[in-house]
């Protein structure tokens, strides 16, 4: 099954913009009478018929719509970004590919980069979604302050915890989290959060957590913050 995106789809009758459609032609060969998949990113499966392949803009003709429940969990990755913006969008693809909901990129006193332009890591996520048959977009948000996160009320009712190095701690975030839950999971930059960050995160109810015994880079601890919580909600 080949999945292919389009925001604000109006059926039955649906033209796919220049970049699918020179996909769908050029690349794939597709022809008119062929059935696709199409999705909004909002959790519709669109099954169409090509009325007219045309590499500038393919016609397509609606046979079916699907509504995908949403997972009955949440994740929320809040994680500062890495000095080479490659490492943060492989990450953003493979997590992607895992699965989660929001990512928020984050600005904290130890950051390697204050500044991320967010249009790649949108494509990659779109590009990951569409090869793994995700059919809900997550949301990117821009860089926020840490302290902005800390004391948002939005976060009422989640599982929040702040993932820093301290062999002192062995509450590891496996055996914390509880499944079917809401969660927001805070990864710092490569020099991990300051002391003081971390003493107000735990004064504003974040939980410490460990990922394992192994120190692990920034994008690292990201993907296996996914990985953890999709594991538990199998």
């Amino acid at each position: 099954m080949q999945l292919f995106f389009q925001e604000n789809i109006t059926p039955p009758l649906i033209t796919l913009d220049p970049d699918e459609s020179k996909h769908l032609t050029r690349v794939l060969r597709k022809k008119q009478g062929d059935l696709i998949s199409l999705t909004n990113g909002q959790g519709k499966l669109f099954e169409c018929v090509i009325l007219e392949a045309n590499p500038s803009k393919t016609t397509l003709k609606v046979m079916k719509t699907v509504e995908v429940p949403e997972e009955e969990f949440y994740i929320h990755l809040a994680i500062a970004p890495t000095k080479s913006p490659d490492r943060m969008e492989w990450m953003v693809e493979k997590i992607t590919e895992i699965g989660f909901h929001e990512l928020t990129l984050l600005e904290t006193m130890n950051s390697e980069r204050s500044f991320l332009k967010t249009d790649r890591l949108e494509k990659k996520i779109i590009s990951a979604c569409k090869q793994s048959l995700k059919y809900r977009i997550p949301t990117l948000n821009p860089i926020s302050k840490l302290d902005s996160i800390l004391e948002s009320k939005k976060f009422e009712g989640y599982q929040k915890f702040i993932a820093y190095v301290d062999e002192h701690h062995d509450h590891h975030l496996f055996d914390i989290a509880k499944a079917k839950g809401k969660y927001l999971v805070l990864i710092g930059p490569e020099g991990d959060f300051d002391p003081s960050e971390i003493k107000k995160a735990l004064s504003t109810g974040f939980e410490p957590v460990s990922l394992g015994k192994s120190r692990l880079r920034t994008e690292t601890a990201g993907l296996a913050v996914v990985k953890m919580l999709q594991i538990l909600n199998r």
